[in-house]
C-alpha cells in the first residue's frame, strides 16, 4: 500500500511539474507578443506568488487596482506560472512575469516601485520583503473573523490597510506589541465600489433572496454548509410564493465529501429549473458563474452560511441572516458580529418568508446592522471606500519621498545570488 500511495504521489508531481513548465512556455509566449513594459513606469506592484486555484484572491483587486493605476501605474509580480497564465488572460493590470529572483530581480532594477501590495500570506513573499527603500502593505483577500485575520505575520510588513475598527480589535487581542495605530490604515472593502456582473433578470416587484451556501465542510468544526438542513426548505418556501426571486449560489466544492450534501444541491437547481419552467417571469437564478458582485448588490435580503460571504454581503450595507449550523460542534467565533447576527435555525428554516420579511422591515434589526456595518467597513457610501484606499496610497508615496530624500548612498538593495533557488517552472 505504501508504495502504491509513493507512486501516486510521485506521478502526481511529475504531472504538475510538466502541467507548470507548459504554463510558463504559454505564458512566455503570449507575453512575447505584447509590447514590452516601459521602464521606470510602474510605481506600484502587486505581489502574488500563487497559482491558479488562488486567483479568487487576486481577482476580487482587479477593480479597485484599475481604478488606483489611474493615479499611479501598477504591475502585478506574478511568480506561479499558473497564476501568471490566468493573470495574462484575464487581469486588467499588467504582468510581470518573475518565476525567478533574478527575473524578480530585473523588474526591480528596471522600474521605480514604490509600494508592494500582497494579497495572501504565500511563503514566498519573503522574497520580495529583502528589498528595501519601498513599502511594503498587506491588503489580504477578504474581511473575516477567522483565524488568518490575526496572524503573527502582519508584524512582517510595514503596512496593513485593513477594513476596519473590528480588524483593529480583532488585531489588538492577540499581536503583542504591535502599534496599531502606526502600522494600520483603515481603508473599508473598495471592492464593494466595483460590483461586477450584468443582472440576469429584469428587476420587478419581487423581492430578491440570495442563498449562497458554503461546501459541507471536511471536519465537525468546519460543518457550516445549509443546504442539507436548512437549504432544501428554504428554497421550497421562496419558490412558493409567487413574489421571491431566488438567486441560488453555491460553493462550487458541494458535495465533494458528503454524497448526499451534493444531491440536495441537485435537488435545489432542478426545483428551480421547475419554478421556472412553471412560471417564466419568476426568473430564478442558478448561480455558478466567476463574477461576484452583482449577486450582493441585487439582493434584498441575503441567506449565507459562516463563511466569507458574510462579510461581503456586510460590507454591501443590505439586509443579511447567517444560517446557525445543524453541528453543534461546529466552531462559531462570538468576539464580532456572529455575536449578535440574524440567525435563520434550522427549525425556522419552513418559515423563511415569516423571516425574510422581519429582517426588512424591523427597525432594530435595521439598526443593528448598521452599527456592525459601521465597526467592519466604516462609511459605506459609495466611493467612500476608494477615497479612503487612495488616500492611505497617496499618504505611503508622500512618506516614500520623505524617506527617499533622506536616503543619499547608492548601496545595491540585494546580493542576486542569495535565495536565488526557485525553479524556473
Amino acid at each position: 500500500m505504501g508504495l502504491i500511495s509513493d507512486a501516486t504521489k510521485a506521478l502526481a508531481l511529475v504531472r504538475k511539474a510538466v502541467g507548470n513548465r507548459a504554463a510558463a512556455a504559454e505564458v512566455r509566449r503570449t507575453l512575447a507578443r505584447r509590447p514590452p513594459h516601459p521602464t521606470d513606469h510602474f510605481r506600484v506592484a502587486v505581489y502574488f506568488a500563487d497559482g491558479a486555484v488562488n486567483m479568487y484572491q487576486m481577482r476580487q483587486w482587479y477593480e479597485p487596482l484599475a481604478e488606483l493605476a489611474k493615479i499611479w501605474p501598477v504591475v502585478v509580480l506574478s511568480r506561479a506560472a499558473t497564476g501568471a497564465r490566468a493573470l495574462v488572460d484575464e487581469s486588467p493590470l499588467p504582468v510581470a512575469f518573475v518565476p525567478t529572483v533574478r527575473d524578480l530581480e530585473q523588474v526591480i532594477a528596471e522600474q521605480d516601485i514604490r509600494v508592494v501590495l500582497y494579497v495572501n500570506q504565500n511563503t514566498r513573499n519573503f522574497q520580495m520583503f529583502r528589498y528595501g527603500r519601498r513599502w511594503h502593505v498587506f491588503i489580504n483577500h477578504g474581511e473575516s473573523d477567522k483565524m488568518y485575520m490575526t496572524t503573527n505575520q502582519y508584524k512582517a510588513y510595514d503596512y496593513a490597510f485593513v477594513a476596519g475598527d473590528a480588524a483593529r480589535e480583532r488585531l489588538s487581542r492577540v499581536l503583542w506589541d504591535y502599534d496599531l495605530d502606526g502600522r494600520t490604515i483603515s481603508i473599508g472593502r473598495p471592492q464593494a465600489d466595483h460590483y461586477s456582473g450584468v443582472l440576469p433578470y429584469t428587476p420587478d416587484g419581487r423581492t430578491v433572496v440570495l442563498y449562497a451556501p458554503t461546501w459541507e465542510g471536511d471536519r465537525p468544526s468546519a460543518h457550516y454548509g445549509s443546504i442539507r438542513s436548512h437549504g432544501e426548505s428554504l428554497v421550497a418556501a421562496l419558490l412558493a410564493t409567487g413574489r421571491h426571486r431566488v438567486v441560488y449560489r453555491p460553493h462550487p466544492r458541494s458535495g465533494v465529501i458528503d454524497a448526499e450534501y451534493g444531491a440536495a444541491n441537485r435537488r435545489i437547481v432542478s426545483a428551480i429549473a421547475a419554478a421556472n419552467a412553471a412560471d417564466p417571469d419568476a426568473h430564478h437564478v442558478f448561480d455558478d458563474g466567476p463574477e461576484l458582485g452583482w449577486q450582493l448588490a441585487a439582493a434584498d435580503v441575503a441567506i449565507v452560511d459562516i463563511s466569507a460571504m458574510v462579510y461581503d454581503r456586510l460590507a454591501a450595507d443590505k439586509p443579511l441572516m447567517i444560517t446557525r449550523p445543524a453541528d453543534p460542534e461546529a466552531l462559531i467565533d462570538m468576539h464580532g458580529y456572529l455575536s449578535a447576527c440574524e440567525w435563520l435555525e434550522v427549525a425556522a428554516a419552513p418559515a423563511v418568508v415569516a423571516e425574510t420579511d422581519r429582517v426588512l422591515g424591523d427597525r432594530l434589526v435595521i439598526e443593528r446592522l448598521e452599527h456592525w456595518v459601521r465597526h467592519y467597513f466604516g462609511d459605506t457610501t459609495p466611493g467612500a471606500a476608494t477615497a479612503r484606499f487612495h488616500a492611505a496610497m497617496e499618504q505611503l508615496m508622500t512618506q516614500w519621498d520623505a524617506w527617499h530624500t533622506l536616503s543619499t548612498d547608492d548601496e545595491p538593495e540585494s546580493d542576486e545570488a542569495e535565495f536565488d533557488d526557485d525553479a524556473a517552472g
